[in-house]
Parts: structure tokens; sequence; C-alpha cells
């Protein structure tokens, strides 16, 4: 348990001690140590981004920053739910109970492994590839998290141009204090659910470290679920001079997991843990690199130049037909059928040089805060490969040829700046501006035929993105904030050429282009109040979606949506507000609410009839539910906490016509809302223990976030039932 000295009494003794020591000997120094002064952390964990953070500027732009160490929940499963139930308007694919992927959005936008985020670790890229498959297949396990940084749309100027803005997993660093320190957590709960986390770190003078090695396991919810994960991490940093600091990091990946399989509705009524895949596996080896160089060049000055490697893998092999059709013994030659591999290599390298100077003009300051971004991007996609007949996790082919077989490459050349002009002493106005270059090539065939291959394609964009936000301070701690975004998507790889999937693809897809808007009013009161109330606007040009023609799933560009709504948080300690008592502890409530109205209002797309376009236009937007909700309480008291949440969702439908009916696959069909309560607690004792129980789905509620036309699918796609667990942990 972490005890924190009056800031008054640091002062004062430090002040005695030089007083002293002045007295005893003038003509001697006395050096003193160092004295860490902790910024007051908002209540509950939460707060907004500052001002400028590593050279990036963050005033004007709606933020939210969850301090892991402040919150109840499940991080041995990496609930989603949980540790993203104070950022409203967070939508959540909740199908993967393992938590080795996150799946989130905001704003009507699609949660499908996050890929509207530009996701990152630690500042730098840590998906696929991000502009042709920016799908994050690896999520760090949330106990090694320090904090997670949300930022929205307006995070396009200074991070790339998807509409969802920026996903940021900021990992612990070693002890300031000490040369070695040590911390595990060891977690059990149901389903044979198995969690290890174990971390070293420290600081000997100008060296600083942080490694963990991290392990679960588990039966899974449902049927042939089964899971096994590894993640391993170092950084190393090392204070070459007082103004130059060198940094360098590796993460390790590798898991294996079965896939289950989705359901059509009728057996998601009769019994939606049970399953009729139990030959699929999934796994992506995972490893990503960064060195890192901070050159403070003098007060006002700062420069930091981060570059970058992802070295992957995505693999799966199953059989990948409709949940309609049974896997079953084929009678000719008594064995299961030959499964379906697929392969992908990813090879990518980067780097980015961040340049911030502060300057006055007009007598007040002001930030600049611009740099520079190369990036290449290799992607060896294999897919239709004829496999095993056995039921393990097996990439054998039985023919060496796979049915298709392309190479992707990316070039990707960036220039951003954006600047906070100071006017007056409450007002502050940050434009930006930023050009982007993309280049992407592909090549190989699509399947074995003398007409299968594909004629070498290279298509180049160059384009200029552009915003204005602005923050008008209120009071001290409260301000209104306001920006205007200009976003942009290109067609991705997985869109032209889906694993494993029911769709068909328009060979014409367009990339996607327009514009994040949002205004509000956020900040704190005293001690006890928190919020973050606002309004977003958000068009979405060219939108990329699934609709049904010929009786098949296609996906083409849908055409134009817009998602308008209300994103609020506000969180109170109802006891701080009411007396100043400490030793009844404290209770904070809060509420996190979303009203999201996503619509197609315009389209455009001639390859479909017109009887077919007209039912499409004032259509809601698949996938985004018109209301997200989440609430809850905490109460504190010496080492104790205990946190109950609330989390109610609306109905979503999965295809862009709104079909309300199943189809026999479970493919398309309204998704019905749902509401889920977690409970979790944590007891810190002896200052270097602690011990925590949960239960997720109190109620056990049934329910389902999604549909999926192929992996991990097809079919609907379950939530977990009830589930509990039992974590003790210790730090020396």
């Amino acid at each position: 348990m972490l005890r924190f000295i009056p800031i008054t009494a640091i002062l004062f003794l430090t002040s005695f001690s030089a007083a002293y020591a002045q007295k005893t000997d003038t003509s001697k120094v006395i050096n003193l140590n160092e004295v860490i002064i902790k910024q007051e952390q908002a209540l509950g964990g939460v707060e907004q981004m500052p001002q400028v953070k590593d050279n990036v500027i963050y005033a004007g732009k709606k933020s939210t920053v969850i301090h892991m160490d402040k919150i109840n929940a499940d991080l041995s499963t990496n609930n989603s739910r949980q540790v993203f139930g104070k950022v409203p308007g967070m939508s959540i694919w909740e199908n993967d109970g393992s938590g080795i992927q996150t799946s989130v959005a905001t704003r009507g936008l699609s949660p499908n492994r996050s890929w509207e985020f530009n996701v990152r670790q630690n500042g730098y890229d840590i998906c696929s590839e991000v502009f042709g498959y920016p799908e994050s297949y690896y999520t760090p396990p949330m106990e090694a998290l320090s904090k997670i940084e949300v930022v929205r749309g307006a995070a396009s100027l200074q991070y790339g141009s998807q509409f969802g803005g920026l996903l940021n997993y900021q990992i612990k660093k070693g002890n300031p204090n000490k040369p070695i320190s040590f911390e595990t957590q060891q977690t059990v709960g149901s389903y044979g659910l198995f969690n290890t986390y174990n971390a070293l770190g420290g600081t000997y003078k100008k060296f600083s470290y942080y490694g963990f090695l991290h392990h679960r396991t588990a039966d899974g919810w449902r049927n042939n679920s089964e899971y096994s994960v590894y993640t391993g991490y170092f950084s190393a940093n090392y204070q070459l001079t007082k103004k130059i600091n060198i940094g360098a990091e590796y993460t390790r990946m590798d898991y294996k997991s079965q896939q289950p399989g989705g359901l059509t509705d009728a057996q998601y009524k009769e019994n939606h843990r049970q399953s009729f895949r139990e030959r699929n596996w999934f796994s992506t080896p995972w490893n990503v690199a960064s060195l890192t160089i901070k050159y403070e060049i003098s007060p006002s000055v700062s420069l930091h130049i981060k570059s970058f490697a992802t070295v992957a893998e995505r693999n799966s092999v199953g059989y990948t037909k409709t949940i309609t059709t049974l896997d079953s013994i084929n009678p000719n030659t008594l064995q299961y059928n030959p499964r379906q591999v697929d392969r992908d290599n990813y090879k990518n390298y980067g780097a980015e040089a961040r340049i911030s100077v502060r300057y006055k003009l007009a007598g007040k300051e002001n930030v600049f805060a611009g740099g520079v971004r190369v990036y290449s991007g290799n992607t060896e996609r294999n897919q239709l490969g004829v496999g095993s007949t056995g039921s393990d996790f097996d990439l054998t082919l039985s023919d060496p040829t796979y049915g298709r077989a392309l190479e992707f490459g990316t070039t990707n050349h960036a220039v951003f700046a954006e600047n906070i002009f100071q006017i007056g002493k409450r007002l502050k106005v940050v434009p930006g501006i930023r050009f982007e270059y993309i280049e992407n090539k592909m090549e190989g065939y699509i399947n074995t035929s003398q007409t299968g291959s594909v004629n070498p394609d290279k298509r180049t964009r160059e384009l200029i993105l552009y915003g204005i936000g602005s923050e008008l301070l209120i009071t001290e701690k409260t301000n209104l904030y306001a920006n205007y975004s200009l976003g942009y998507r290109p067609v991705t790889f997985s869109e032209l050429t889906p694993s494993a999937t029911t769709d068909i693809i328009d060979p014409n897809l367009k990339d996607a282009s327009g514009f994040n808007a949002d205004f509000g009013y956020r900040g704190s009161v005293g001690s006890f109040l928190n919020f973050d109330v606002g309004v977003f606007y958000l068009n979405y040009d060219n939108r990329i979606g699934t609709i049904t023609q010929n009786g098949a799933a296609f996906r083409t560009n849908i055409g134009t949506s817009v998602s308008q709504g209300i994103e609020s948080f506000i969180e109170i300690d109802v006891l701080k507000a009411f007396t100043a008592n400490s030793k009844v502890g404290s209770l904070s409530i809060f509420a996190s609410n979303s009203f999201i109205d996503a619509k197609y209002t315009k389209w455009n797309n001639p390859a479909i009839a017109n009887d077919v376009a007209k039912s499409i236009e004032d259509k809601s937007v698949e996938n985004a539910p018109q209301y997200i909700h989440r609430f809850g309480s905490t109460y504190y008291y010496k080492g104790f906490s205990a946190t109950f949440q609330l989390s109610s969702v609306g109905d979503v439908f999965t295809d862009a016509v709104n079909t309300e009916l199943p189809n026999a696959a479970g493919t398309i069909g309204k998704l019905s809302g749902y509401q889920v309560m977690d409970a979790s607690c944590t007891y810190n004792f002896l200052e270097q223990y602690n011990v925590k129980v949960g239960v997720n789905n109190i109620a056990n509620e049934k329910y389902a976030t999604r549909r999926a036309g192929g992996y991990p699918g097809p079919g609907i796609m379950p939530g977990n039932g009830r589930t509990a667990f039992v974590s003790i942990g210790a730090s020396f």
C-alpha cells in the first residue's frame, strides 16, 4: 500500500535540513536527497491528456486517460467493458473471453479488432499493418499497464488518418527509487483460468529498466474455446547526458487459441455455450521492437525520435464453411475433411521524429509541435491451403500450393504540425495540418487457374488533412473545448481479400474520407467531482459495409454515414462532497453515457439496383448501438475497495439494410440489447500485498455483441456468461 506524505511536510523537512547545514558550516555544500512530488490524479483514476506530452499537442482535443492502478477491474482476462467503463461511447465486441484481442470503437464505428483506432504501445505502432491491415491481434496484458490513453478522431493530425483516433497502451516503468523491485500477481478463475504476471524493474544511476513475463491459460467459457498465451517484454533506458536519453524495448507474444465458431440463432437460443467447430485454431506470433532518442535541446526545445518494427504472423486452420454445414466424418475416407490453412506474414518498419518549441508571441507563451514519419509495410498473404484432416493445431499442407497467394506493400511518408496560440489568459486556438503520402502495391494470384493471376497494381495517394481546435478556460480546473479535423481511410487488404469468409468483395472499392467534430465542457470541481460532457458529429464518406445481393453477403462502398450524439462522463465522490471526514472512507459514483444516432444519409453505388439503394438510405449503421450506458460505484476505506458496474447497450443491426430476422447461417440479423453487471474487490495489506476477487456477468446474462462472416465465426458470437476469479499479489 502506497503511503502519501504531505507536500508541506516534505518541504518543511527539506528547508530545515538546508538551514541546519548552513548554520553548521557555511562553506560546505550539502547534497540533499531528491524530492519527488506526485501530481494529484483525478477522481476515480480518469482524467484528460495534458496540453502537451512527448512533443504532441492534446489541447482542444477530446481525450481520456485511464490510470490502471486506480480502477477495480478483471485485469487477468483484459476485461474491456470494465477497463473502458469510464470512456463514454466505447463500443466493445465481447465474443473473445480470452482477452487476447481487444475490439473497441466509438461513434458508430466498427469495433473489429480496434481497426478504426490507431493502436499503439508506448507511442509506436503495434497493429498488423497500419494502412493495409490495421487489425490489432496483439493486446498487452492489462496488469502490465500504467495507463491507457484514448484520443478521439482529432488525433488524425498527429497520428494518421484513422477516424477513430488514438488508442495507446502505456506500459509501466522501472521503480525510480530502487535498483531492483519485483511485482507478482497470481490469478485463478472459472473454467480452468490460470494467469500469472511477474515483473522486475528498477533504476541504478543513469540506467533504468522494466520487464515482465506473463502467461494465461484457460479452457474457456464456451465449448472448444481453450487458449494459452505467453507475453514477454523488456525495456531499458540510459541517461546518456543531462539532455539525451536513449531507450529500447522489445515485446514477444505467442498464443494458441481454439475457435468455437459461430452459431445459428436457433442454436444460440437452445444453448449459447455449445460449439460445432472443434478443429478450428488461431495463432499470431508477434514481435515488436522500438528504439527511442530523447534530446532536450533547451528548456524550450525538445526532440524525440522513435523507430519501431513489427515482425509477426497470423495463422489459422479450420473448417470454414457456414455453421449450417456439419463438420463430420467423410464416409468415403472415414476421416474428417481437410481443413483450410490461411497464413499472413507481416514485416513493418517505421520511424517518427517529433519536435516541440515553446516561444513567446505578443507576450504569451505558444507551443509549436510538428514532425515527420516514414513507414514501410510488407504483408505476404497465403490462403485457401489444403490442410490436415486432424483436430489439433497443425499448419501442415497436403498440397504445398496455396489456393490464393498475394503480396501487399505499403510506403507511407507524412509531415505534420500543430500550434497552440495563446489568446489572452483563457483562450487557446490550435490549428494543425498533415500531409500524407501513401503508396500501396499488390501482386500475386487469387486462384490457381490460368486466369487467376493478379496484374501488379499500385495506388498512390497524396492528401492533406487539416483541423482546428480550441480550449476556453472557464475556471481554474474546467474548460470548454471544440475541435474539427479531417479523416481518411484507404481501402485495406482485409477488405479486398478477407480470409476464410463467406462475403463477396466489390472489386471497385474506394477509399473513405470525412471529418470529426466535437464540442464539450470538462474538468473537475474540488476533489469530489470529475466530468466531461460533450456532443460529436462524424461524417464518413464512401463507408465500406455489407449488404445482401443475389442471396449472398456483398461488401462494397455503402455510401455516406453520419454519426452524431452525446458523450457524457460524470463521477462524484458523495462522501467528499458533503463531509471532510476521511475516516468514513470514500464513495464515488459514476455515469458514462452515450447516445448515438448513426445513419446512412447518401447512397451512390451504381452496382446496386435502385430499389435496394432506396432501402439503405436513412438506415442505421451496422454495429452502432443507439445508446451505451455504464454506471458504477466504488467504495474505498483504507486498503479496501469494492466496485460494482452495470453496462447497458442498445440493439444493433449487423448489415446496412437493417435486416431484422436472422438468415439461416446466422451471419446477419438484429442483435438485441443487453445489460451486464460486474463486481470486484481489492484489499491491500502490509503495504506490499493484495488480494482481489471478482464476479463477471453476475446475473449470467445471455447476450451477443456481433455476428461474423468469417473468422472467428461464421455465425452469431455469444458473450461470456458468469465467471469468477481470485487473485493474490505482492510487490517488493
